[in-house]
This record gives C-alpha cells, structure tokens and sequence, in this order.
C-alpha cells in the first residue's frame, strides 16, 4: 500500500491484517524469530505494530497475542496454558507501552491499537460508541481483587495525536482503517 499524502506530509504506510473472518494457520502466522523460545516484550510490541490491532487473547476478526504466543487457538482460559506466564508478560508489556491503546473496540475484548492508527481512529471516532474507544486497564486491588479503570474518549487523546487527525480528511482516515471499519462500527442494542 502507498503512503497517503496529507498536505506535504507522508502519513506512514502499513500492511492490514485481518483475518477475513477464517482462521489462519497458526504454523503459517507465527513469527519465526520466536519459535523456539519466548516472546520478548520488544517482539510482543513489534507484533501489535507490524498488525495496527490485535486482540490480548480472545478469538475474532484480527490476530491474537495469546495465540501468536501459543502458536494457535487457547482451549479455555490463556491463564492455565503453559504459556501462560509468557503471554502475560508480553501483554503487561504491550499494555505499559505509550505506543498502544489498551480498549475494547473489538467486539468488547481487550484490543491493542498501535498509535499509527490514533489519528485515524480520532478522527472518525463518531462511528464508533465512546465505550469502544476508552483506555481501559485493570488494577490490583489492597485485597487482591482486579479492579476495571477507564479514561473516556477523547481525553487519553494527546494533544499532537489530536492536531494529526485535524490535518486528516475523514476519507483519508477511512483509507487508513479501511480493513477495520466494520470490527468496531456503533450497534444498536440488540443487534448482536
């Protein structure tokens, strides 16, 4: 894909990657750098930027950390697989990175964006629901318990993040997020 050009400024180009709704062979997607030995946070976040969104763990329409880490899909919770403690490390890392916004905008799982994409999302943010766009993290409480946070749309929103998507046309940020547009479009209630 060709860069976009905004008035004189290169807007960086990237390779989508859906799943197109089939599930790829894990053999087939798996990073060969890894295979035999651990992610490393620098590979976990190379991974969320090389894809522009992925999932923590669950099944959808875009790669999954978990699976990429497991080398396919997870039978129950990641937390019991014997990759467990790996996939929490890389997500702890992809989570603690300023590069990645941590929201649900993908079926209300976890979802790791790539701050590439921010302007883009900022700037057709109205079709998606505001809930979809939080920064969301969990926190450990005195007693153990987790504990969900958020910071609402758009105030996790830095400042140049915000004059990059004033710059954008809403067809150029379309362009950008063409792949996945249709992940995180608003629903009605009941239209699941």
């Amino acid at each position: 894909m060709l860069p976009l050009q905004n008035r004189g400024e290169s807007i960086p180009s990237f390779q989508p990657t859906p799943l197109d709704g089939a599930r790829l062979n894990a053999s087939v997607r798996r990073t060969s750098e890894w295979l035999d030995g651990d992610m490393t946070p620098t590979q976990a976040l190379a991974f969320v930027k090389r894809h522009g969104i992925v999932l923590q763990a669950a099944r959808g329409p875009v790669p999954s950390l978990a699976e990429e880490i497991s080398g396919g899909p997870i039978r129950g919770s990641w937390w019991g697989h014997p990759k467990g403690r790996e996939i929490f490390r890389a997500s702890e890392a992809v989570s603690d990175s300023p590069e990645v916004l941590v929201c649900k905008l993908v079926d209300g799982k976890v979802t790791y964006i790539h701050r590439r994409l921010w302007p883009a999302l900022v700037k057709i943010a109205s079709q998606f629901r505001s809930d979809q766009l939080a920064r969301v993290w969990s926190e450990h409480t005195p007693t153990g318990a987790h504990q969900s946070r958020c910071v609402p749309f758009p105030e996790w929103v830095p400042g140049e993040v915000l004059e990059h998507a004033e710059r954008l046309s809403i067809a150029e940020a379309e362009q950008i997020l063409s792949p996945w547009l249709a992940l995180g479009k608003k629903r009605t209630r009941g239209a699941r």
